[in-house]
This record gives structure tokens, sequence and C-alpha cells, in this order.
């Protein structure tokens, strides 16, 4: 258990919160707003400091003495990095996180060292969304599409549609497909309920299948499961903030790009500054009118990125209703996306979500390496690395079978080096992997991370 001190008790304060208390740690948060920190108390086992989280005394007062680690999520960049100066002058805190929207504080990472301004971490919401939706457009077909091992395993997420060569096979009969490529099936849920992927479940339209492989062979397990639409080619961004900026910048070289911005300074100022082959065009993306006027219906795609949700909403599913084949909208408020993902609208991106399990990775203990939550924040995959020997570990020269695994947890695939395996029941796990885990229940987050620790008591 640490103790750890959240500066900020907005949505991704509050995320934050929720998941670290919920995995065992002592939690405090600050904020200005008393009404906030009341309905964080009211819901979680928190303590709760009401002041400016950069001041001394206010830090001292969330026990910043007695804390390992600090994280500054609030709205301001420049509050969020003092709070960690002072954090580490002022009371030693052993680790920093502070969140930056600006891109020019990333893009100059000598500014963040010990001597300087002492941020161990520093995390970009904007990015990490950025990268989440690229990867959707890049993978047409995919609901969700993850990394692990520094990009050699994906955890990919399909709709198994009616008709489909998934729909009516037992899971037994995916292992090895024509294509050469391997996968295993981690987890599949069914009405919003997992069930437990076995060798004679049977995949049912409409099961979200999450699937784990070899990045290398994603695109063609993707095609040989019938998942694999054709390449996407037009893609409109409506908003014109840093999410949509950026994602124009990375995406104009390989798609014509058509970015949507309602203010006419800020259009002037993207048209300017964007690549000469991205069109941007001053309106509302939320205006059905405006939409027909761009011919929204030669889309392959519609990001909807502004920062209100509702222009979101509104944006994707007019061009839902319009024939565009995939829509995805930025939703901030985690509330809204069961209500809209169950919908017309095909992808809901939440920025809590990305920044709490970045956020998570570097909190958890025991190996853990990279986390993504899934299933709005209901289940995890993690990539762990394993420590430790036969001795000390209960999970070292082990066969997988033998392993106490939690209830609905899956092991998806282990990285030996730079070999990927897709493993069997008998597949043996050594000191070094790292084994990538998927949690349909993410409560079962610290039996995993029990299980994967090494103790000298163990024998």
């Amino acid at each position: 258990m640490k103790q750890i001190i959240i500066l900020g008790a907005g949505q991704v304060g509050y995320s934050l919160a929720e998941a670290m208390s919920a995995d065992g740690h002592e939690v405090t948060v600050i904020d200005r707003d008393r009404a906030r920190l009341n309905a964080l108390t009211a819901d979680l086992n928190i303590k709760a400091v009401v002041g400016f989280g950069a001041h001394p005394p206010i830090l001292e007062a969330a026990g910043a003495h007695d804390a390992a680690m600090l994280i500054a999520v609030t709205d301001s960049d420049e509050v969020n990095m003092l709070a960690c100066q002072v954090a580490s002058t002022l009371f030693n805190v052993e680790t920093r996180i502070a969140r930056a929207r600006a891109r020019d504080y990333h893009e100059h990472p000598e500014l963040f060292r010990r001597d300087a301004v002492p941020v161990d971490m520093l995390i970009s919401p904007e990015e990490l969304v950025t990268t989440q939706i690229r990867r959707l457009i890049e993978h047409p077909g995919a609901l969700q599409v993850l990394d692990f091992a520094e990009g050699r395993v994906s955890l990919v997420a399909v709709r198994a549609h009616r008709g489909s060569p998934l729909v009516g096979r037992e899971l037994r009969s995916l292992r090895r497909l024509r294509s050469g490529g391997q996968m295993r099936v981690a987890a599949i849920f069914r009405r919003d309920r997992p069930l437990p992927p076995e060798g004679e479940t049977v995949i049912e339209a409409d099961d979200e299948v999450f699937f784990v492989s070899a990045k290398r062979h994603i695109r063609s397990v993707t095609a040989e499961l019938g998942q694999l639409e054709r390449s996407y080619r037009r893609v409109i961004i409506a908003g014109g903030g840093n999410i949509g900026r950026r994602l124009a910048e990375i995406l104009s070289d390989r798609f014509r790009i058509k970015l949507v911005e309602r203010s006419a300074d800020r259009a002037r100022m993207l048209a300017a500054a964007l690549p000469t082959d991205v069109l941007v065009l001053e309106g509302d993306g939320a205006d059905d009118r405006f939409l027909e006027e761009i011919d929204v219906d030669h889309a392959d795609v519609l990001c909807a990125v502004t920062d209100d949700d509702q222009s979101n909403i509104f944006a994707a599913m007019l061009a839902k209703r319009r024939g565009v084949r995939k829509v995805i909208s930025l939703i901030n408020r985690p509330g809204y996306v069961d209500l809209i993902q169950s919908g017309t609208i095909d992808i809901a991106v939440s920025p809590q979500m990305v920044t709490v399990a970045a956020l998570l990775a570097r909190v958890r203990e025991g190996g853990t390496t990279t986390v993504h939550t899934l299933r709005r924040g209901a289940a995890e995959a993690i990539e762990t690395v394993v420590h430790g020997d036969a001795r000390t570990s209960q999970v070292v020269d082990r066969r997988i079978d033998e392993l106490k695994l939690p209830e609905g947890t899956t092991i998806g695939a282990v990285v030996r080096g730079e070999e990927v395996l897709i493993p069997h029941h008998d597949t043996l796990i050594h000191a070094g992997d790292h084994v990538i885990l998927f949690l349909a229940d993410r409560t079962r987050v610290s039996a995993v991370q029990r299980l994967f620790r090494p103790s000298a008591l163990f024998f």
C-alpha cells in the first residue's frame, strides 16, 4: 500500500482516486472546490483537503511528508509542475507525476530533470487519445487496439457480426489459422457479461471478442476472422483543438483529411499551420446541413473531438445516419460512454480512462509495466514482468495450468526476448518473461499482483 496525493478533483482526478483506492492505496485528494471533494468522499474511501495544491501548508496537511507519490492533474500545467517542485524540495516525495496539455513542454524533456523541474512522468491525455484514435483508424473493423511489450503484441476487440466466419465457431478452432498466424481469444462479452474463453465456447452474433496476437499478424488474423473491413481513405475531424490538430498532422500523409472548426480565427490559424493537403473548413460538425454541404456521406470515418460531449455525440450520430462507416466520439463524462456506445455511435474514447491506465502502470507493483482499462473501466489488460526464481515465485518454472489465476483471468501471450508465444496449458513461465493478462473483473488486480510478486517467504 502506498500513500498517494492527487491534485485535482475533476474527471481525471476522480477516476484516479477511484482506481487507486480500489487497489488498496491510501489516497488523499486536494482541490479548491469543496463541493467536488464532498462528492468524492461521499463515493470513495479517501481523504480530502481543500486548498491550492502547490502551497506548502496544503501539501503538508495532505500528508506529503509520508507520501510516496504525488500526481498533479489540475487544469493548469504550471500548477501541476510547481506542485511537483514543492513536493520534491520540501517534502522529498519520491515519485512526482504531472499532467501537461501544452505540447511545447513535452518537446523539451531537458526541463524535467531532478536539477530542474523534478517531474518523473509528464503525461499528456491529448497525446494518449490521439494515439488511440490513430490505431482505430489504422485497423478497420476494430473496436479497440492496444499494444504491449513495446509494440510486439496487440490486443484487439471486434464485434462478431452476423454472417461473419467468427460466428458459430468454437474457440479451440481459432488457435492456429490458415494464414499461419497464431492468436488466442482472451475474453468474450455477451450482452455485457463476460464468458469464460474455454475451448468449447461458441461465438455468437454481437459478441464482443478480445483476441491477442503478435502485432505483425494482426491484419492477417483479423482478415481471416472476417472482421477486416476495406481500408479507410477519407477522414473528417470535427474539432480543431489540440487533439484534432494533432490527428490531422499524423494522419495527413496516409489519409485525405477534412478538419472542421467552428471558430473562424482558429480555422485560419490551422489552415496556415497544417500540411497543405489538409482541408480546413469553418463550420459546425453537429450541424446536419453543414455536414451535407461538405459531403460527409463520402467519408469513411468521422472523429468528433471537440471539448463538448453533446456536440461530439450529435456530430457522430448525424454522420452515422448519413452513411459514414465508422464514427468515433470523444467523451469526457464517463457516464455517457455506456449510453452512446450501445447505440448508433461505433466507438467512444474517454480521455479519463486512457490517462488512468497510463498512470496505473506507474503506480502498480509486482512487475506491472503496461495497463489498459477496458469495458469502461470494468476490465483490464495488463503486462507484467516475471521476477524471482522457482524458490521465491509462485509462477517461475511452472506450467500455466498450475497457476492459481483469479477467476476471470486469462493469459493471452508470453513475450520471451523477441519471441511472442501464444501459450498452451503446458507452457512454462520463465523469469524475465513479459506476461499479457486479461482480467474480466478489475477487482482481481490485487490477487494477480500477489501471484506474480516474488517473496522470500514462498517455498
